[in-house]
């Protein structure tokens, strides 16, 4: 899946201009919110990946896995990788209690996301990925902008190319253009997670190989052995979308977190197992 976030460049939609002329004390609250990410996030339960962050003068908040530019603020400061060691891990009640505040916050100021939490909710249900997954997945995509489209085509907030989403159920109509439908959070958040579905089924248990071939596409994960591609995109895509569910799934309560990996051993699993190549692989 082509990534805007990483090193490209997005063609803002008109409504992005809009609201960029329009933008709210709360929109800066979260800018604000994230720019301080770094002191309080100290004190939250160690994530497995640094991700930093910058918010743009449109709103939209840009995460990586590592500083791309000087724009970029450390987020959250990770650990190590370990697949045999639950991902996030809460030393006292009171520092989750904070974790879980602190994240939920930072989303819940964000009007763009607060639209289309409803989609998120019942595609969650329909297929069976995780709400918190997809939240992840879309904050590393488009920073919750429906309108947003890479340079290489992909369009919406899940980042989907037209022949992707066409796969997964999606079709131009009468009234409306591929990308119209795919610009439409109705319609892409239900098609990413039915292509994340499918990914899941296809790399039972390895939630990196998923994240990777959701960048650069199953293919590319089948060439390389079943392994993340040595390409620095998607290395750095699969931290980044790593780091925000993880840090996600830790603030959840206890409940919900038992809830959710009962759910998902039955389902296969989601435990990240990562094996990221060495930068200094040469690609043929």
């Amino acid at each position: 899946m082509s990534n805007f976030l990483f090193g490209t460049q997005q063609q803002p939609s008109q409504k992005s201009g809009r609201l960029a002329r329009l933008r709210t004390g709360v929109r800066l609250a979260g800018a604000q919110l994230l720019l301080a990410g770094a002191g309080w996030l100290a004190f939250a339960p160690a994530a497995h990946a640094d991700l930093w962050a910058y918010v743009d003068e449109f709103g939209i908040t840009h995460f990586a896995a590592e500083a791309l530019d000087e724009r970029y603020k450390l987020f959250f400061k990770g650990e190590r990788y370990d697949s045999t060691q639950p991902g996030l891990r809460s030393d006292t009640a009171a520092q989750g209690l904070t974790a879980r505040t602190r994240m939920q916050s930072f989303f819940e100021v964000s009007p763009r996301y607060k639209s289309v939490r409803p989609h998120l909710q019942k595609a969650a249900e329909r297929t069976g990925v995780e709400y918190e997954l997809l939240k992840a997945v879309i904050a590393v995509e488009s920073g919750f902008d429906p309108g947003a489209i890479s340079p290489k085509g992909a369009v919406g907030l899940m980042q989907l190319m037209p022949a992707t989403a066409e796969r997964f159920g999606v079709a131009a109509s009468k009234s409306r253009s591929m990308q119209e439908q795919l610009a439409d959070p109705a319609v892409n958040i239900p098609a990413g997670a039915r292509y994340l579905s499918y990914l899941m089924k296809l790399f039972p248990e390895r939630l990196d190989l998923v994240l990777a071939a959701y960048n650069a596409g199953e293919g590319a994960v089948q060439k390389f052995g079943k392994a993340i591609p040595p390409y620095k995109e998607t290395m750095n895509y699969v931290k980044a979308v790593t780091g925000i569910y993880e840090q996600l799934q830790a603030g959840k309560p206890l409940s919900g977190r038992a809830s959710a990996a009962a759910a998902s051993a039955g389902k296969g699993g989601s435990r990240i197992r990562m094996t990221l190549p060495s930068p200094d692989v040469q690609l043929p």
